[in-house]
């Protein structure tokens, strides 16, 4: 069976530090975002294409992801708001409130 969605990125993995922090985080924001966990284990989690583990996990490798930049689709500034609230309220770190970015005309993020 071949599968082909059009979509740039079919999946991706990091791998974090304290995956249960990253559980909590990522579970909040993607609650906001109508996107469920799909599953989870002691030292992993995934929602759609996002997979989350811990460095000793049989997936990571034991290699830590370095810097990186997620930007996820809202439907509207209102969802965006709710993002950016329950990041931050789930441990998040705060690099800019919600508001226009000059990325191209009307783009809103948080």
């Amino acid at each position: 069976m071949q599968l082909y969605r059009g979509r740039l990125i079919d999946h991706l993995h990091l791998v974090v530090r304290d995956v249960k922090a990253s559980r909590r985080f990522y579970g909040a924001v993607l609650e906001v975002l109508g996107v469920p966990i799909g599953g989870e284990a002691e030292d992993y989690f995934w929602a759609d294409e996002l997979f989350v583990s811990s460095a000793d996990s049989r997936a990571a490798q034991g290699v830590l992801t370095g810097r990186h930049h997620l930007a996820f689709q809202a439907k509207d500034r209102a969802m965006v708001d709710a993002f950016y609230q329950a990041g931050l309220a789930a441990g998040g770190k705060d690099n800019g409130a919600p508001g226009e970015r000059p990325y191209h005309p009307g783009y809103y993020a948080a």
